[in-house]
């Protein structure tokens, strides 16, 4: 698993766990859904640390808590 595909993992994991739509997290966020959508499919090849710091702060969790995860632990060597 490469990085971008870990963080898409992992918004959708916390969307799971405090029982909240992509949608619904978007707007608590102050981002556009079609930002977060980009983030979770092949658009983004590179999502930005402050779209992810401002969808942490809508759920209420720090950066720390968000890269605080197994999915992080073992990532692919991104370069070639």
């Amino acid at each position: 698993m490469n990085a971008k595909e870990a963080v898409a993992k992992r918004i959708l994991q916390l969307c799971d766990e405090h029982n909240i739509a992509v949608n619904g997290l978007a707007t608590v966020s102050g981002v556009s859904p079609s930002t977060v959508y980009s983030m979770l499919n092949e658009k983004s090849k590179n999502p930005g640390v402050v779209s992810i710091k401002k969808l942490c702060d809508g759920l209420d969790i720090s950066l720390k808590e968000f890269f605080d995860s197994e999915l992080f632990a073992d990532l692919e060597q991104e370069i070639q």
